[in-house]
């Protein structure tokens, strides 16, 4: 007996609250064409959503979670998106990884929620990919100047760093002041729902 793909879907609430408000921001900040490549896809929510409301990008989703890749692979059947690549097996954390080049390179949620050497990795990873001018965009729960945005934002970052201690919600400063070391600008800031922020940086 065969097993339909969407059986691996998996879902993420925030993913449908949030979605609308980064489309806003990547139709602004993305190229018109070209490979964006997503590190730390999750569920594939967010590629089928983002792929199908850009046509002309094609979206090189990723994870290093095999459910997750699983996932994203059952939401891209479903959507029957055509601008949607394999998920790739990429950690933040390593040296190499398994794509040469990125038009423009897309992390949503990830930043807290891995140790900081992800952040690290993720930032090289971005410099070694993209070429003067792209755009590397995050989202999530950011510390601004070492201060919390909400009172629910410092009660998740209490939540966060007693599953892991190497978690937690970050400073906008400290990702802005590592990404600057590797070549980058932090362009902009945007205040996103549920007390998140965008942060669209360009490689200098």
């Amino acid at each position: 007996m065969s097993t339909s793909p969407a059986d691996a879907r998996e879902h993420a609430p925030a993913t449908a609250r949030n979605r609308d408000a980064i489309l806003e921001i990547l139709r602004r900040i993305l190229p018109k064409r070209g490979r964006v490549l997503e590190v730390g896809s999750g569920t594939g929510e967010h590629a089928a959503y983002f792929a199908m409301a850009l046509p002309d990008l094609s979206w090189q989703p990723s994870d290093p979670d095999p459910a997750l890749r699983a996932s994203i692979a059952a939401w891209t059947a479903d959507c029957q998106a055509t601008n949607i690549a394999p998920p790739l097996d990429i950690d933040a954390t390593w040296d190499d990884w398994p794509i040469a080049a990125a038009d423009a390179i897309v992390c949503i949620n990830m930043v807290h929620i891995a140790p900081w050497e992800a952040t690290e990795g993720l930032i090289a990873g971005a410099a070694r990919l993209l070429a003067t001018g792209a755009p590397l965009y995050l989202y999530g729960p950011y510390r601004v100047d070492g201060r919390h945005t909400a009172p629910s934002n410092a009660e998740f970052d209490a939540m966060l760093r007693r599953q892991d201690p190497e978690w937690g919600v970050r400073d906008i400063g400290d990702v802005a002041s590592l990404a600057d070391r590797f070549g980058f600008r932090l362009e902009e800031t945007v205040a996103m729902p549920a007390n998140n922020l965008s942060a669209v940086f360009r490689r200098t």
